[in-house]
């Protein structure tokens, strides 16, 4: 059996009968490989590759840290909030997993279709409700029997909450989440159909001496619009971010006030090695261009307009005439 430890007389016999032809080497390894065959639950596709589970991860990373920032600004406790998981599975499996009297906020993400379910432990939404009254962040458990004022300060906390959701995905996408809805049963939400793949991220949270979990649950009609941007190259193009306006300008100021040497080419010649050697002064070399012709005028090392030598008060010169049309790197 796989797992099991064989005795020194065990492997001897194994051996002994693999070469007395009583088994068959090659059988074992068809039966090894036989049981490498893992059975596949099409109501429960992976439509997620790791990649983009990943890119989700480093959103709600974000998320998470925002989310502890405004929780410790409104509640004036100690807060920390971190993901603990993010996994895909059926709608129909998330909602056996919570508890069945819940704190359950639903949101919408325009432009995106469909929406995104908030379920927050009681214990932990209590604890944030009693902070906000002035109590300590006690944790009272009685979610079914929750009073209109009450239903209205914890609605009330986690959608101002959506304001930090909005800034975890602005790098990927804009959206703006508003509340639709808040129940507390999860029998009586129904979002999409029980064999949608969704994606759930847990956070774990405390809230002064009390612990819980937040869960999003993401369905995947909500983000297959977005699925490219969620791969790796997305998010190493996005990283390049573009100048802003200002910084255009500085660099073009930069730019005018940078210093180009010009230089006026009377003309060229080839000559071998040996006579360059045996020059001397006052010897005359013979350039390729007659005394009619324009003269090239250079930007940096690169012939860009036709001129004409002469005088400004009293000192050598060259009038532009013309540009100097090269092909292509006439532009540059």
């Amino acid at each position: 059996m796989a797992g099991d430890i064989l005795s020194q007389s065990e492997i001897d016999a194994l051996l002994s009968a693999i070469s007395t032809g009583e088994m068959d080497a090659d059988e074992l390894k068809k039966e090894e490989s036989s049981k490498r065959v893992k059975v596949y639950d099409f109501k429960r596709a992976l439509r997620f590759s790791k990649d983009q589970i990943r890119s989700l991860t480093r959103i709600h990373d974000n998320f998470a840290r925002l989310l502890t920032t405004y929780f410790s600004a409104q509640l004036r406790t100690y807060i920390q909030i971190t993901v603990g998981s993010v996994d895909q599975l059926p709608y129909e499996e998330f909602i056996r997993s919570i508890p069945k009297m819940t704190v359950l906020n639903v949101f919408e993400v325009q432009p995106l279709e469909g929406r995104v379910l908030m379920e927050v432990n009681p214990n932990i939404a209590y604890a944030m409700m009693d902070r906000v009254m002035g109590g300590l962040g006690s944790s009272v458990n009685k979610i079914e029997n929750l009073t209109e004022i009450e239903t209205k300060i914890i609605s009330s906390i986690f959608e101002k909450s959506l304001d930090s959701y909005q800034e975890a995905w602005e790098s990927l996408v804009e959206i703006e989440p508003m509340m639709s809805e808040f129940e507390v049963n999860p029998q009586f939400l129904q979002m999409v159909s029980p064999n949608e793949t969704v994606v759930v991220i847990s956070l774990n949270i405390q809230v002064g001496e009390t612990s819980g979990m937040i869960n999003l649950c993401i369905p995947h009609v909500v983000l297959e619009p977005i699925i490219p941007k969620l791969s790796v190259h997305y998010w190493m193009q996005s990283d390049r971010k573009e100048p802003k306006p200002n910084e255009i300008d500085a660099l073009k100021k930069q730019i005018h006030l940078a210093e180009l040497s010009v230089s006026a080419e009377l003309g060229s010649s080839n000559i071998s090695i040996q006579d360059f050697l045996q020059l001397q002064i006052g010897d005359v070399i013979q350039l390729e261009s007659t005394i009619d012709q324009p003269l090239v005028v250079k930007i940096g090392d690169k012939p860009k307009f036709t001129g004409q030598p002469g005088k400004t008060n009293k000192k050598i010169a060259v009038q532009i005439i013309d540009h100097l049309v090269r092909g292509e790197e006439d532009g540059e």
